[in-house]
């Protein structure tokens, strides 16, 4: 039988390992970027995976080029204890578009994307630039047939279902629109939608700095560039979603929100 895990396909031998992760990789990125075909060996020098032996995670990065710094396509799988595939982490970035150091201090140590350290000279560039919180780069808008593709690979592993971990707010709202469900975390969304509303709790915080614009309480983009500031005051965490494969839940809890 072939494996249904990310720890069952970290135990096969390279090549079917391979094989098998490179049905992560949508067509429309390959084509955007005119890359080779995925059985060659300048395309497996593009696409690397990480994992510790044993272990049942694996990082994924597709690059469009050698020496670039940063992968066009960027994954971080991982099995839950029941053995379905839950996404820790999903970046598009468009190498083509101008670089903030979010992720990094001036000193080069690691933020975490933001959410271990903060370079706020860094971040108040990319909030100017129209980035949310997290993203080196803008996006590649390709993320309706990366879903697909995903989908795909999840269900070439025998499941009908897969989980994903938002890192920041618009990441949770996003996946609402292309179908995702809580399985933690909704009643948190729908208090940041109420705090955000005529007289709520977090639209009086919003004092016009940066982070923390006025037009925060009608913008997705605003809104999360506010609560990465702290003004939940707590991080945004234990958030988990879910989805159905080729089925949208058809949750709204930012109905009337522009980006």
């Amino acid at each position: 039988m072939p494996p249904s895990t990310i720890g069952g396909i970290n135990l096969l031998p390279e090549e079917q390992k391979r094989a098998i992760y490179n049905r992560v990789i949508p067509h429309e990125l390959l084509e955007r970027f005119n890359l080779p075909g995925t059985d060659t060996i300048r395309f497996k020098s593009l696409f690397e995976f990480k994992y510790r032996p044993g272990a049942s995670d694996v990082e994924l990065s597709l690059f469009h080029e050698q020496h670039f710094p940063d992968p066009v396509l960027y994954g971080h799988l991982t099995d839950t204890v029941n053995g379905q595939i839950h996404v820790l982490l999903y970046i598009l970035n468009d190498p083509d578009t101008p670089r903030f150091n979010v992720d990094r201090l001036p000193d080069g140590s690691p933020t975490r994307f933001g959410t271990l350290k903060r370079n706020l000279d860094a971040e108040r560039e990319a909030l100017t630039y129209g980035l949310a919180p997290g993203q080196v780069r803008r996006g590649l808008r390709l993320l309706a047939p990366a879903i697909e593709t995903f989908e795909k690979f999840v269900a070439s592993l025998g499941h009908d279902m897969y989980f994903v971990e938002p890192l920041y707010y618009h990441n949770a709202v996003i996946f609402e629109r292309y179908g995702f469900t809580y399985q933690v975390g909704r009643r948190l969304m729908e208090h940041i939608e109420s705090g955000f509303g005529e007289s709520g709790d977090l639209k009086k915080l919003l004092d016009g700095s940066p982070f923390r614009q006025a037009q925060a309480a009608n913008s997705i983009r605003l809104r999360s560039w506010a609560i990465h500031d702290g003004i939940l005051g707590e991080p945004f965490n234990n958030v988990t979603m879910y989805k159905k494969i080729g089925k949208a839940a058809g949750v709204n809890t930012c109905p009337q929100c522009a980006w």
